[in-house]
């Protein structure tokens, strides 16, 4: 993967390839540049790749994120809007950084930057990498409920793009617009509502209700919001790395009854 991710766009392809998947969409963060190399990866594989991208939104206070499935990663609407999200990363890294080493944790910045395949898209999955690997935490999800969200020595708030800006690049490029993991945000009820007419007024078409940060009892909820919604139902691993979290390629269960599928008409 060209952004988060261990395994290069070409491994990933050919590990999915060996977890027997036909049909693979790459979303690495506010970036398209690995899809050329997972395409050819793909056609020597005999794997369907699906253009993808996962964009990094700020609605009210809060970070959230909106997969782009079927875009034309050449469209120069989505690919200005991505340089303008990725922008901003290695400054909000920095201040990451700083707020870690004053909660006793020096050098952060450099270990997550060193991390990092590509530099301007050093994020917080680098520098939870950096805390379980110096032996501060047990594990990546650990790392982030102590150290990198919203109250925690880590955490580092940003303006990222706006919800319906980024569901315009998304639809502009040819693309279907999709809530990723909505059951991460710790929203409530209510919140979590608003946030789905707000998608939904944008112009969002998916969400994503079986995934691998949902637990087994989260699936048959985000079911019925897709359809009391009238969103088109997604899946989608969140994987980044071999045992790091998220769900094994080719290991998601089925959509439950009554979705449809946001690949239907594909």
């Amino acid at each position: 993967m060209a952004s988060d991710g261990v395994l290069t766009p070409g491994e990933l392809v050919a590990r999915a390839a060996e977890q027997g998947v036909h049909c693979l969409a790459l979303t690495d963060h506010d970036e398209t540049r690995g899809l050329a190399e997972a395409r050819q990866a793909a056609e020597v594989h005999g794997i369907r790749l699906v253009n993808g991208v996962e964009i990094s939104v700020t609605w009210t206070t809060r970070t959230i994120h909106v997969v782009g499935l079927h875009v034309d990663p050449d469209h120069p609407g989505l690919s200005a809007g991505l340089a303008l999200n990725r922008s901003g990363r290695t400054e909000r890294a920095r201040r990451m950084g700083a707020a870690l080493a004053e909660a006793g944790i020096p050098g952060a910045f450099d270990a997550a930057y060193a991390l990092a395949p590509n530099k301007d898209l050093i994020g917080r999955t680098h520098f939870a990498r950096f805390l379980v690997s110096s032996g501060r935490v047990k594990d990546m999800k650990t790392v982030f409920k102590k150290f990198l969200v919203k109250g925690k020595p880590g955490y580092v708030s940003h303006q990222w793009a706006d919800l319906a800006e980024a569901v315009a690049w998304i639809r502009a490029a040819g693309g279907q617009a999709v809530l990723a993991h909505p059951g991460r945000y710790d929203l409530g009820r209510d919140n979590l509502r608003r946030l789905l007419t707000d998608f939904q007024d944008a112009g969002g078409q998916g969400i994503e209700v079986v995934t691998g940060s949902h637990g087994p009892d989260q699936v048959p909820v985000f079911a019925r919001y897709a359809q009391e919604f009238g969103l088109l139902a997604s899946a989608g691993s969140d994987f980044h790395a071999p045992g790091e979290g998220g769900r094994e390629l080719g290991r998601l269960i089925p959509l439950p009854p009554g979705c449809k599928p946001i690949w239907q008409d594909w």
